[in-house]
């Protein structure tokens, strides 16, 4: 399956409320349109860092490093960690308001040899499972950074390339702050969802 008759969202479709968004960006597709060909993903799992959440970015207020996340909601923002994986956010609140959605993991579509070789292994259901995973297959870091994903450029989210399945609900992965906070969504049953299966079918909705 490929992105072919996949158009760009509408900034009006996206909702201007951080958990709405994590959920509504199940199923809508990432693409990176890059020199050596387009790659792109299911969005099939994402976690939300609202306003006001001490495990966000945002909480201590805007810096030049994360300013993206105080962007008007549809932007990209990237940021380092662990001195070895970038990872994607999608600012999702009103300009001045600093939020985002992080992109967990994604189902390939485009590009999928293109991801093979920039993830170094054969197993497409690996390829993009986990956040920093995704964005080496993507070939997103920080030169994306403030990207507007509504807009004209080589990086922007899309429609559905197929009807989304059940969508669950369960605490986020990975945190030592607000970590039973029910803010990662997520399609049910599918095999590039990243996490211990106990959060990969904790609830439906």
């Amino acid at each position: 399956m490929s992105t072919r008759g996949v158009r760009r969202l509408r900034r009006s479709e996206l909702p201007v409320d951080t958990l709405e968004l994590a959920r509504y960006l199940i199923g809508k597709t990432l693409v990176h349109d890059l020199p050596t060909g387009r790659r792109s993903g299911r969005i099939v799992e994402s976690e939300g860092y609202p306003p006001g959440d001490a495990a966000g970015h945002a909480f201590r207020g805007e810096t030049p490093r994360n300013h993206s996340l105080f962007l008007r909601h549809g932007h990209c923002y990237v940021f380092f960690v662990y001195g070895s994986s970038f990872m994607m956010n999608v600012s999702s609140e009103e300009p001045g308001v600093g939020a985002g959605v992080l992109l967990r993991a994604l189902e390939p579509l485009d590009g999928v040899e293109q991801m093979k070789r920039a993830r170094r292994t054969a197993r497409v259901n690996d390829l993009a499972r986990g956040p920093g995973r995704l964005a080496r297959a993507m070939q997103i870091d920080r030169r994306n950074d403030g990207a507007d994903l509504c807009a004209a450029g080589p990086l922007w989210l899309g429609t559905a390339v197929r009807p989304t399945g059940a969508i669950g609900k369960s605490r986020r992965i990975g945190l030592t702050r607000e970590v039973r906070r029910m803010y990662r969504s997520y399609e049910r049953g599918n095999p590039c969802v990243s996490g211990p299966k106990r959060l990969r079918e904790w609830i439906s909705r």
